[in-house]
């Protein structure tokens, strides 16, 4: 992998988690020192944050991580609106029923995975990682390799968002009972009722992520 490329990776992971917060500035030289390349690389891997949005520049030199607002995030779920609600539409008409019966499945057995992993890993990575393989089914059904790519950087500002919303078990357990009924209404070839439920989905996710966030400041 050249440096470029795991300079490039490693940021997007630090920004994305929240290790580098939102406004910290990206300076060349303790980035490169940092991550044991040259500045060449870096810069080049700072061209690509800036690209998909998680930097911007700075000062005129150098870069610094993007913030997230209240305004931010409803932007960023009005592309998603467009973006979800037809990527599950297209999986309705064209996906395989039996792979989203059983995601909805896993989803009304959720509830056990989300109690258990609020004491034993806060970051409920088991629960996100079923999440992922619904929107992974969703895309690969939707067969749209543009629509498939324009969702991939939604979900990876989404994934920053995420830690604005604290979520809470019941808030999971709500959003576990979203998905089944999007992976239901798939699985049933039905693509009105799989975008509905998608648009539902969104607009409780939007409600809840600017109820964490707190009002515009």
């Amino acid at each position: 992998m050249r440096a470029s490329d795991r300079a490039y990776r490693a940021l997007r992971e630090d920004i994305v988690t929240g290790r580098l917060l939102p406004g910290t500035v990206l300076g060349e030289v303790e980035q490169s020192q940092r991550l044991g390349i040259s500045r060449t690389p870096l810069r080049e891997a700072l061209s690509r944050l800036t690209a998909d949005g998680l930097a911007a520049p700075h000062n005129g030199r150098g870069v610094v991580v993007t913030k997230i607002s209240p305004e931010t995030v409803t932007e960023l779920f009005e592309l998603r609106q467009a973006l979800e609600c037809k990527a599950a539409s297209l999986a309705a008409t064209r996906g395989e029923p039996e792979l989203f019966t059983a995601l909805r499945r896993d989803f009304e057995q959720a509830a056990d995975l989300i109690v258990q992993e609020t004491g034993q890993d806060p970051s409920r990575s088991a629960y996100y990682a079923l999440v992922a393989r619904l929107d992974e089914a969703i895309d690969t059904a939707a067969a749209n390799a543009y629509l498939a790519q324009a969702l991939a950087n939604v979900r990876l500002h989404l994934a920053r968002v995420r830690r604005l919303a604290k979520d809470n078990p019941e808030r999971l357990l709500a959003t576990a009972g979203e998905h089944a009924t999007i992976a239901a209404a798939i699985a049933s070839r039905d693509p009105a009722l799989a975008a509905a439920a998608t648009s539902v989905h969104l607009h409780k996710s939007l409600e809840h992520f600017l109820a964490a966030a707190g009002p515009p400041g």
